[in-house]
């Protein structure tokens, strides 16, 4: 199993670690704080041992780094991981802040039904079932998730289930969401955010949300 650093300290941007597998260009580490895509959540990029990291795949307990270039290490070198910092906290903020506008939506409609999500870096966005333009409700759920954004509440996030690696988010007072992606300490530290709606086809709706910088 990779012990995932990412979970225990997602702010930290820089690991030495122990090389576990490797086969050609594709590689396994003890422990590591590059996040591989799931969830939704688009991967980390950045570097193992100065090479890029083209992809990463989480494969059960383990995640499987391709690299951009075959490696001069062997297994048990040990390496160091360099992570984009920049994209990380994006990706951590516009993560929080869809799971809070789902939430919002779950908690005012629940009948509602996601059939899609995505994190990226710029922008993220929730998929629903709905026989109407949601353009009407977005002023609302924008306002209301900035209202929580800007409280500065703790996001307590830790294991439910440690042995299959079910992991949860908290926010005292709103809600408990089953979630395995990285997370901020703070409600505050997203920022301001804005709301878009777009059609999909028939009897489906996507709003997007990015960060107002």
């Amino acid at each position: 199993m990779t012990v995932k650093v990412f979970w225990e300290n997602p702010y930290q941007t820089e690991l030495l670690s122990t090389v576990s597998w490797i086969e050609g260009r594709n590689l396994r580490l003890d422990k590591t704080i590059f996040y591989a895509e799931s969830g939704g959540q688009e991967s980390d990029e950045g570097t193992i041992a100065g090479i890029q990291v083209e992809c990463a795949q989480k494969q059960g307990s383990e995640i499987t780094y391709t690299l951009a270039a075959e490696p001069p290490f062997q297994v048990g070198d040990e390496v160091i991981t360099v992570i984009n910092w920049t994209r990380r906290y994006a990706l951590m903020k516009l993560h929080f802040a869809a799971e809070v506008i789902l939430e919002l939506f779950t908690q005012s409609y629940p009948d509602i039904e996601k059939i899609g999500a995505h994190i990226g870096q710029d922008k993220s966005r929730i998929d629903f079932v709905w026989p109407e333009s949601l353009s009407p409700l977005l002023p609302e759920f924008e306002n209301k998730a900035q209202a929580l954004i800007n409280k500065g509440q703790l996001i307590e996030s830790q294991f439910e289930d440690k042995a299959s690696e079910r992991r949860f988010w908290r926010v005292e007072g709103f809600a408990q969401v089953a979630c395995g992606g990285t997370h901020l300490r703070r409600t505050s530290e997203v920022g301001k955010i804005a709301l878009k709606r777009k059609n999909i086809g028939r009897g489906k709706e996507r709003v997007e949300i990015r960060l107002v910088v």
